[in-house]
């Protein structure tokens, strides 16, 4: 996820306000991360075969076509949640009247409040959020949330920079994964079903690797 990396000033310490601000500079279209549409993520979706009623839990979803995509496929217990309520704001302007479909929760998932009120989910979709938490306890309490958020025999989504891949982004340091990081992180309660590697390439012509991921929890 990243701005025209010259351009872009947010320092390692992010907050609520440093997010507000990425997205407030720029339109949706000219964000570093912006992907005219999220077929790799659909495309494990699709696979893991969840109804469209399925409750599907989109966490740092930013201002992401992904949502006004789900829409439009039917799905209809969708939830947006971000660090920035200028991005949710902006989903919410593009979804007009149907915007009413989606539960958007602007949270930390670090320090989460409302995410921790939610019911069980079917679905963790994350793209390109994981990785810009390094310090252990952020990761810790990611995945505590995820863990205690998703059903048995739900399906998590995980997507995020390769361990061939940038190692920045906006500025800041990422943590890559490949697929035996994001197991050991998982535990063994999550069984892989899919891992693919993708290269994105983003709205300045950079070639940014990342790595697709699909688990269905077996145990709770």
């Amino acid at each position: 996820m990243t701005t025209k990396e010259s351009e872009c000033t947010l320092p390692e310490n992010i907050s609520k306000e440093h997010w507000e601000a990425a997205y407030k500079k720029k339109p949706t279209k000219k964000l570093g991360w912006f992907e005219e549409s999220s077929t790799q993520t659909i495309e494990l979706l699709e696979k893991s075969g969840v109804a469209k009623e399925a409750k599907i839990l989109n966490v740092g979803v930013g201002s992401s076509v992904i949502i006004d995509e789900l829409v439009a496929k039917g799905y209809t217990q969708l939830i947006a949640n971000d660090l920035s309520e200028k991005a949710l704001n902006d989903i919410k302007t593009r979804l007009s009247e149907k915007a009413s479909e989606v539960t958007f929760i602007a949270d930390d998932l670090t320090n989460p409040t409302q995410l921790q009120e939610l019911q069980e989910v079917d679905v963790w979709n994350d793209r390109a959020v994981l990785h810009f938490f390094l310090k252990e306890e952020e990761q810790e309490a990611y995945f505590k949330l995820l863990k205690k958020l998703v059903k048995v025999n739900g399906f998590v989504i995980i997507a995020v920079f390769a361990l061939d891949g940038t190692e920045k982004c906006c500025g800041l340091p990422l943590q890559r994964y490949n697929t035996v990081m994001l197991q050991e992180k998982l535990g063994n309660d999550f069984r892989l079903i899919e891992a693919f590697n993708h290269i994105f390439i983003n709205p300045y012509g950079g070639e940014r690797p990342y790595i697709y991921t699909l688990f269905q929890r077996k145990n709770k």
